[in-house]
C-alpha cells in the first residue's frame, strides 16, 4: 500500500477441464505479469486450479490429488514473489469436499477459505459433490506440504502494509446474508470473489448491479473474477467477467466473451475507505452485529498475516476526476434538476413557515446572485405567489460595470420580479469620511465597506418590507472565506450555501435550458460567460472588470477540488496533491491544467484560508444541503474558529 492505494487484479485464465497443470502454468503466466505491474494480489476464479465444470469427475481421487500437486507447483512458482495469489480448487477435508480459496504468496500456503453457500437449482448442482462450510469444523489439515486450519469460522488476511481483505466464493454474494457483511464489519477493507456464474439474457447487468451495491453497503473495495474460455459449455456458457468496484462506484471491468486470457487491474484507496466507514456511525455500530454474533456461536475472526514485500515506487494510476462535484454527463439534467428543487423545496418550507410573501434578494449580474434569484423564482411559481414579491435590488458601487449592471436589470426584467436600484456610491463615500478613509485606497475596508452597506440596505428594506433576505454565497466561497463578515456573509437564508462555484454555472445553465423563457435564457448566457469579480474595485480604462476573484484567491477548480477532498475524506495535503497532479495534468479533455508548483501553491493557500476564515462558518445562517459536502456549523463541519493548522502546512512545506 502506498499513499493509502493497493493495487488489485481481476483475471480470467484459460481452462481445460480437468487439466490441472495446464491451468496452472495458465495463472503462472498471469501472475508473472501482474507482479511486473505492480499488482499486489490477484484473483482468479472459482475452482480454477481444475476447472469449475468438472461435475462428476470432483469425485474421482486423481482429479483431487491433480488439484494438490499443482498448488504445489504454484507454490514453488511463487517463491520469490511478493505478490498474493488467490484461487480456486477442491479440497477434502475429512469426510466433506469443500470448494475453497487458497491465498498462496512466497511459495507459502496462508489459507483456506471454503464456500458458504451451494447453488442447487436450475442449471446448479453444486451439493452434488461439494459440501457447506456450514458442515464444517475447524480442522487441522495437511495440505500440499503445509499445515492450515480449515474453518467455517470468519477469516481475514492482512498484507504487511495493514489492509485487510476476505473472500467469499460465487452464491455467496447471492444469498440474502453474504459472508462479505460480516467479512467487512470484522474489518476486511476489500473482498475477493471468486466465481462461476454463466450467462444468461441480462444476467450481467444484475450481476453489476448486485456486486455494486454490496460494495457500496460493506464500503470496500469488491474484486470479482468468473470463469470464462475453456469452461464446458455442455449446457451453459461462462462469460469471463472481471470487474472491481470501490464503495458502490466500478473502477474497470474486462472484456466479456474474450477467447484470450486477461487481466484487468485498479488501485483501490484503502484510506478513503476506511475514512467514509469511520465517518458513517451506522457502520460503526453494524459492527456489533459481527462481536455478538462471535460470542454467541464461540467462534473467532482467524486473522492471518501475509509476508513482507519489498518496497516499489508508487505511480498513481487510477483515473482523478478533476472536477467531482459536477454530476457526469449523461447524469446532469437529472443532478441538476435534483438540486435546484433541494433548493426550491428548501426556501419554500422557510417562506410558509415564516408567512412571508415577500423576499429580498441582492442582483449583481453574477453567477451566485443569478442562481438565487431563479431559485426565487421557482420558489414562488410552486408556491403560487406573484413574482412581484421577489424584490431585486442591484446597488451598483465603485466597481460595477455596465455588462453586470445591465443583465442583473435585464434578467429581473425578463423574470417578472420587483426592481429596486440603490446606488452605494454616496453613502459609502459618507462613510470614508465618518471613518476618515482614504477613497483612493482600494484595500479591504474600501472592499468591505460596499458589501456591508449592500447589506445593510437589503436588511433594512427587509424590515420595511416584511421578507425575508435570502443569501447568494456558494460553498467554495465560504470554504476560502470569501465574503465580508458581517456583509454578504450574512442572510436570513442562504439557497446556494452548499454548491460549489464549479457547480453554479452548470445548474444556471440547466435552468436557462429548461425552466425560462428566451429572453432570460440570453440573458443567462452572458452572465454565465463574464469572469466572476465582486467589482468592489474600479473597472479598468476600457469599463471591463478589472477585479477578477480567480486572480485572488486561485482558480475555483482547484479550490473545489481541495474542497471535495479535505472535507469529503479528510484527505491529508500531500494526498490531496498526489492526486491533484494526476487530475490536472493536461490529460482530461476540458480541463485546465496546471503545474505542480502552481498546484502546490493554492494549495497551501486553500489550506491556510480555510483555518483562518472558520470563524465566518461559525455563525452561518441556514441553508439547504444538496450534496455530501457541506458547511453549516449544524450539520456536516463543526471546527472551533482558532484550530491551528500547523500540522496541515507543514504537510504542505514538505510537498
Amino acid at each position: 500500500m502506498n499513499h493509502g492505494f493497493i493495487k488489485v487484479a481481476a483475471a480470467v485464465p484459460a481452462v481445460r477441464v480437468g487439466d490441472c497443470k495446464y491451468n496452472v502454468e495458465q495463472m503462472e503466466s498471469l501472475i508473472i505479469q501482474a507482479q511486473g505491474a505492480g499488482v499486489e494480489i490477484i484473483l482468479f476464479p472459482e475452482l480454477s486450479i481444475t476447472g469449475y465444470s468438472c461435475q462428476d469427475l470432483f469425485r474421482q481421487t486423481m482429479l483431487l490429488d491433480a488439484a494438490e500437486t499443482s498448488i504445489m507447483m504454484l507454490l514453488d512458482f511463487t517463491r520469490q514473489l511478493d505478490i498474493v495469489s488467490i484461487v480456486g480448487l477442491p479440497i477434502v477435508v475429512g469426510g466433506l469436499l469443500l470448494n475453497c480459496a487458497a491465498v498462496i504468496q512466497k511459495g507459502q500456503l496462508l489459507g483456506l477459505v471454503p464456500k458458504t453457500y451451494l447453488p442447487n437449482y436450475n442449471e446448479f448442482y453444486e451439493k452434488r459433490w461439494f459440501a457447506s462450510s456450514q458442515d464444517l469444523r475447524p480442522t487441522e489439515l495437511r495440505f500440499a506440504g503445509a499445515k492450515i486450519i480449515v474453518t467455517p469460522d470468519i477469516q481475514l488476511f492482512r498484507t504487511c502494509d495493514g489492509v485487510l481483505f476476505g473472500i467469499e466464493i460465487c452464491e455467496d454474494v447471492w444469498a440474502p446474508t453474504p459472508p462479505s457483511n460480516n467479512l467487512a464489519l470484522a474489518g476486511a477493507d476489500i473482498i475477493f470473489n471468486l466465481s462461476a456464474s454463466d450467462e444468461l439474457i441480462d444476467k450481467h447487468a444484475y450481476l453489476k448491479s448486485l456486486l455494486a451495491q454490496q460494495s457500496a453497503r460493506t464500503m470496500s473495495g469488491y474484486v470479482y473474477s468468473g470463469c470464462g474460455f475453456g469452461e464446458s459449455t455442455q449446457d451453459v456458457v461462462y462469460g469471463g467477467n472481471a470487474i472491481i468496484y470501490e464503495n458502490g462506484s466500478l473502477m474497470c471491468e474486462g472484456e466479456r466473451f474474450s477467447l484470450t486470457p486477461q487481466t484487468v487491474t485498479a488501485q483501490i484507496d484503502v484510506e478513503r475507505l476506511r475514512g467514509e466507514r469511520r465517518n458513517n456511525s451506522t457502520f460503526v455500530n453494524a459492527q456489533r452485529n459481527v462481536k455478538f454474533s462471535i460470542q454467541n456461536t464461540k467462534s473467532e475472526i482467524l486473522i492471518t498475516n501475509c509476508r513482507s514485500i519489498e518496497p516499489r515506487d508508487f505511480v498513481l494510476e487510477r483515473e482523478i476526476d478533476p472536477h467531482p462535484f459536477i454530476p457526469k454527463t449523461d447524469e446532469m439534467v437529472t443532478s441538476c434538476c435534483d438540486i435546484f428543487n433541494i433548493q426550491v423545496m428548501g426556501l419554500a418550507k422557510r417562506i410558509v413557515h415564516t408567512r412571508s410573501e415577500r423576499v429580498i434578494v441582492g442582483i449583481s449580474g453574477g453567477l451566485d446572485s443569478t442562481l438565487a434569484l431563479l431559485v426565487c423564482a421557482k420558489t414562488f411559481d410552486k408556491l403560487q405567489i406573484p413574482r412581484t414579491g421577489i424584490v431585486g435590488v442591484t446597488m451598483p458601487g465603485f466597481g460595477t460595470t455596465d455588462r453586470t449592471h445591465s443583465n442583473a436589470l435585464s434578467l429581473m426584467k425578463s423574470l417578472g420580479v420587483s426592481i429596486r436600484e440603490i446606488s452605494i456610491d454616496l453613502s459609502v463615500s459618507q462613510h470614508f469620511k465618518d471613518i476618515d478613509h482614504d477613497v483612493h485606497v482600494h484595500d479591504v475596508t474600501y472592499e468591505n465597506s460596499q458589501a456591508r452597506e449592500r447589506t445593510q440596505i437589503l436588511m433594512d428594506l427587509s424590515n420595511q418590507l416584511g421578507g425575508l433576505v435570502i443569501g447568494t454565497g456558494d460553498l467554495s466561497e465560504l470554504a476560502l472565506g470569501w465574503a465580508t463578515y458581517n456583509g454578504d456573509h450574512m442572510s436570513m437564508y442562504g439557497v446556494n450555501a452548499s454548491i460549489p462555484k464549479t457547480l453554479i454555472k452548470y445548474l444556471v445553465q440547466y435552468v436557462a435550458d429548461n425552466e425560462v423563457d428566451a429572453e432570460s435564457s440570453a440573458t443567462l448566457a452572458d452572465i454565465i460567460d463574464t469572469p466572476i469579480s465582486p467589482e468592489l474595485i474600479p473597472a479598468d480604462d476600457n469599463g471591463e472588470i478589472r477585479q477578477k476573484t480567480e486572480d485572488l484567491v486561485g482558480p475555483y477548480e482547484l479550490h473545489d477540488f481541495f474542497i471535495y477532498y479535505f472535507l469529503r475524506f479528510g484527505f491529508r495535503p500531500s494526498k490531496i496533491y498526489l492526486l491533484a497532479k494526476r487530475a490536472f495534468n493536461g490529460t482530461n479533455a476540458g480541463t485546465n491544467s496546471y503545474t505542480n508548483d502552481v498546484i502546490k501553491h493554492w494549495l497551501r493557500i486553500f489550506v491556510i484560508r480555510f483555518f483562518n476564515q472558520q470563524f465566518k462558518r461559525s455563525c452561518l445562517p441556514d441553508g439547504p444541503k444538496v450534496g455530501s459536502v457541506s458547511l453549516s456549523p449544524r450539520g456536516d463541519w463543526r471546527m472551533p474558529s482558532d484550530a491551528t493548522s500547523v500540522i496541515w502546512i507543514n504537510d504542505c512545506d514538505a510537498l
